[in-house]
């Protein structure tokens, strides 16, 4: 996360897009299809003998879509006029319009319960920005990653222990902090930082936090949590965007929607009106008044995140 999730430094003039290759060789190759089958899908009662599944065809004539998202700004939250929006969810409202669904139900839960909620048909659709990786993609269907995302870190005013990656945090002994659920967490495990010396805090709020009272000399999240959650701090600030380096290789996470395996129709059909919208520049209009740029576009898919 991403969910998952402010940096005022302009990132665009760094920020690189590793290759395809480079992303590929960084991902771990997990048997996610044939696991897919086997996960979540118990308690389907209605669509699983229907190849595809007819969970897009039960929503049209619903007329509404059950949206799972995590409270997470600016992924997917309620507002304070009481109306989900976030990257996620104003996506989702113009893709399932046009795919015949007029409304979207939020149904808010704690970002761990978002693939057991899914799969027990608590909601149809995860709408929160999740990462796609291996492993999430051995227990759900994703669709296309809308955006690419780069990690950044909340560090003190000035940086004084000049942490600006991994390899840093390391060489400085210093404390490190990342949320709950982070992809971060593994990429710090990756560099070599010890998983049980890890301070895990709940959200960037409270990753904040934690580096203004000195309980952290560091926090790392996504580029875009971090360059937003610093903007009214006076005592830290943010780091450039980097790409995490595992095995010697750059990484680049995506963040998309999680379907249910069963409805692969759904998805499918979700997939290529995306693809229309990253065409004609319609999802970097979305995502933009989210605080995204133009580097955290992506050209990815769901396949390449996955491990082929």
């Amino acid at each position: 996360m991403a969910p998952p999730h402010g940096n005022e430094t302009d990132t665009r003039a760094r920020s690189r897009r590793p290759s395809r290759r480079s992303l590929l060789a960084g991902v771990s190759a997990l048997g996610a299809l044939g696991a897919l089958g086997a996960t979540g899908c118990s308690r389907v009662a209605t669509g699983a003998g229907v190849e595809g599944g007819d969970l897009l065809e039960r929503l049209r004539a619903q007329g509404v879509v059950r949206l799972g998202i995590a409270g997470e700004i600016p992924h997917g939250y309620i507002d304070r006029d009481g109306e989900v929006t976030g990257e996620g969810p104003e996506l989702a409202k113009v893709i399932f319009k046009r795919l015949g669904i007029d409304r979207v139900q939020p149904v808010p839960t704690e970002f761990g319960s978002l693939i057991p909620g899914l799969n027990s048909q608590q909601f149809d659709v995860v709408t929160a920005g999740m990462y796609i990786t291996a492993e999430r993609c051995a227990q759900v269907i994703f669709s296309d990653p809308d955006y690419q995302m780069l990690t950044a870190f909340v560090v003190r005013k000035g940086n004084p222990k000049g942490l600006n990656d991994y390899e840093d945090i390391l060489r400085e002994g210093a404390r490190f902090a990342t949320g709950t659920g982070y992809a971060q967490i593994e990429h710090a495990v990756a560099a070599g930082y010890p998983r049980g010396d890890i301070l895990i805090v709940p959200d960037q709020v409270a990753g904040l936090n934690a580096v203004e009272t000195g309980r952290a000399d560091v926090f790392a999240g996504t580029a875009l949590t971090v360059r937003e959650v610093v903007k009214k701090s006076a005592k830290a600030e943010a780091t450039e965007a980097f790409a995490t380096v595992v095995d010697g290789e750059e990484q680049v996470d995506g963040g998309g929607f999680a379907f249910r395996p069963t409805e692969t129709g759904l998805r499918d059909a979700f997939n290529a009106e995306l693809r229309k919208m990253k065409d004609s520049g319609e999802v970097y209009r979305i995502l933009r008044p989210f605080g995204f740029t133009e580097d955290e576009m992506t050209d990815l898919t769901a396949k390449e995140l996955c491990g082929g």
